[in-house]
């Protein structure tokens, strides 16, 4: 796990999976990365978690690094397809 400081200044460690997670959104900053490709790189072909699952590491990223995580200005739903990280 690795220890970082999010945006109101809270000390939070993030499990390999958000790690995982967080750098595959920010080296295809402004692309929008699929969920079939998020389940793919992040948990593999063995393992089937949800499509929530992925949502719930969305909403955590955006508690932790958005100003305000209601109105996302760094990780963005696109429905029906996935998510896009931009700076």
């Amino acid at each position: 796990s690795y220890a970082i400081i999010g945006q109101r200044g809270l000390r939070k460690l993030l499990s390999q999976r958000e790690i995982m997670l967080l750098r595959l959104l920010m080296e295809r900053e402004g692309e929008v990365v699929s969920r079939q490709e998020i389940l793919e790189k992040v948990w593999g072909y063995d393992v089937y978690p949800t499509t929530r699952t992925i949502d719930n590491f969305i909403v955590a990223f955006r508690k932790y690094f958005e100003p305000d995580p209601k109105t996302p200005r760094h990780f963005h739903s696109v429905r029906g397809v996935g998510y896009r990280f931009t700076e």
